[in-house]
């Protein structure tokens, strides 16, 4: 027996495929696909809470663009320079100090498109039956399952 993919709630081998307390022989699959299921509640706060984290990590930037155009402008009135290139690249070296704290904030972008958008359902065509396997708002754990899947079903075709 060949393990394909195993988690808490899903295993796929080369006999079989369980996942939400269902047991389906690959032996009796004949077909394996994939749809679009209906956008659940978690997806839709994914999606907003991405937004807002894009606003909030694009906020920063235009504000010091401002800024710095205010600065600008105000030095070139006055005629004193010296204050602002201070104030600038205090700003700078600001800027370069807290730049590492990005990466949180930015591995939690990354991670929120890794898990995707919408809701994929895995069906297979079992003993002339279409079955739902699985339901998933997590595409990076959907893509690995429905892969294993395909393979366990693409193997038993084949001799050994």
């Amino acid at each position: 027996m060949t393990l394909y993919y195993r988690d808490d709630t899903v295993q796929v081998t080369s006999e079989s495929i369980r996942a939400g307390g269902q047991v389906v022989r690959i032996a009796d699959v004949a077909y394996v696909w994939h749809a679009r299921g209906a956008t659940t509640m978690a997806v839709r706060s994914r999606i907003l809470g991405r937004g807002m984290l894009v606003l909030l990590l694009s906020l920063p930037p235009l504000i010091a663009l401002i800024c710095v155009v205010s600065l600008v402008w105000s030095a070139q009135d006055r005629g004193e320079w010296k204050p602002a290139l201070l104030v600038l690249a205090a700003c700078g070296v600001g800027v370069l100090a807290l730049l590492p704290f990005l990466e949180l904030p930015l591995g939690w972008l990354d991670r929120s498109y890794e898990r995707g958008n919408k809701v994929n359902e895995l069906w297979v065509q079992h003993l002339g039956q279409e079955v739902m396997l699985l339901r998933t708002p997590d595409a990076l754990r959907f893509g690995q399952i429905y892969r294993a899947v395909q393979r366990a079903v693409e193997q038993q075709g084949e001799p050994r």
